[in-house]
């Protein structure tokens, strides 16, 4: 089994005095970050690095896929005390993981994986994960038809992204991934840097609202953009930049 980190693929851009670290969602890679780095780097303020998790985009597969794993690579990949980084969906998961270690002055989470909306105990878990092709393909089949008219809205560069970034991505990682994040909910405690949860209208299948209240009481900061959907910095990169950059 291969435990050692990995070195991931990188991207920096700009060379604004605020250094940001921009980490996806399973499925993704770097690239699909494109129109949010466009928007940051031509304010001439930021200077953006993305990364590739492993089993994604230009970085390597691997024989496992642990959250824990991700997060080691992160580590590798990225400096410590970057001025702010951002996780999107499994990113957030694997951010929360890691951001202790890189220690950064904020750290910003877009609809993180920290509390799927998926069964974990009794009758409803044994069968839900008895046939986990079938149950999270119906799961992600309502999804998609939830966000379709969203993405009919993305520029043909954005979906050019996306369908590189599938054709890249190792595929097999997607049901151990989704139990993991599924089996392991973020415990509610104060975060370890400064931090805050943007929150899209999609947002209470990876963070319910109670947990984001809860998250709120621990000292996490709680934002939303309504009227947006889970890939917020692909549907409107000019609104999810807009919520946070007070923050980067």
């Amino acid at each position: 089994m291969q435990t050692a980190v990995m070195r991931l693929h990188t991207t920096t851009t700009g060379d604004g005095e605020h250094h940001v670290g921009l980490v996806h969602g399973l499925g993704a890679d770097g690239a699909t970050w494109q129109p949010l780095v466009d928007r940051m780097t031509a304010t001439g303020r930021y200077t953006v690095t993305t990364v590739d998790l492993r089993g994604h985009g230009r970085s390597e597969r691997a024989d496992r896929y642990r959250l824990d794993d991700f997060a080691d690579d992160l580590v590798g990949a990225l400096p410590t005390g970057l001025h702010s980084v951002v996780g999107h969906s499994l990113g957030g998961a694997v951010l929360v993981r890691a951001v202790g270690r890189l220690r950064p002055e904020q750290a910003v989470y877009l609809d993180p994986g920290f509390h799927l909306a998926l069964p974990t105990t009794g009758l409803a878990a044994r069968l839900f994960w008895a046939v986990p092709p079938l149950t999270l393909g119906i799961a992600g089949l309502l999804q998609a038809r939830k966000s379709a008219a969203a993405r009919a809205g993305y520029t043909p560069a954005v979906r050019q992204a996306l369908a590189d970034a599938r054709k890249r991505f190792d595929g097999g990682m997607a049901i151990g991934v989704f139990r993991e994040v599924a089996h392991t909910p973020l415990p509610i405690a104060p975060p370890e840097v400064p931090s805050v949860v943007v929150l899209s209208d999609d947002a209470p299948a990876v963070v319910p609202d109670a947990v984001a209240a809860r998250l709120e009481r621990a000292d996490w900061g709680i934002r939303r953009i309504p009227g947006i959907h889970h890939d917020m910095q692909l549907e409107d990169a000019g609104r999810t930049l807009e919520a946070v950059a007070d923050v980067l």
